[in-house]
């Protein structure tokens, strides 16, 4: 017999992998484009999400996401800043700027993917 606890425990554990980017972000890659590919993307979560499709995209990318201090993880193509977070600081302006001109680059055979969290 199942208790409520841990019927709680295990729709908790569903909803986590429900979110877990290693495992939606490998079942919900576009097609490679023809150009660069190019990761952008901003929020405590987004460093996860670029490693993630960092480590399921098949061929080279590029590019940068913005994190709150403290969130940053290892990417070895996508370049992880981290900055303050819920109120901008310099870091996160610079970051942005650099997501601009990271951007501005990209051409119609290129694909950006945003990483929002």
């Amino acid at each position: 017999m199942t208790t409520s606890r841990e019927k709680l425990l295990a729709l908790m554990d569903a909803a986590l992998k429900a979110a877990d980017p290693g495992v939606q972000i490998p079942r919900n890659l576009p097609e490679p484009p023809k150009g660069k590919t190019i990761v952008i993307g901003a929020g405590k979560a987004s460093a996860n999400m670029a490693r993630a499709f960092e480590k399921a995209w098949k061929g080279d990318v590029e590019g940068l996401v913005v994190t709150r201090y403290g969130h940053a993880v290892e990417c070895d193509q996508i370049e992880i800043v981290e900055a303050s977070h819920p109120v901008p600081d310099a870091a996160g302006e610079k970051a942005a700027k650099r997501i601009l001109d990271i951007v501005s680059d990209a051409g119609p055979e290129d694909l950006v993917v945003c990483m929002i969290s």
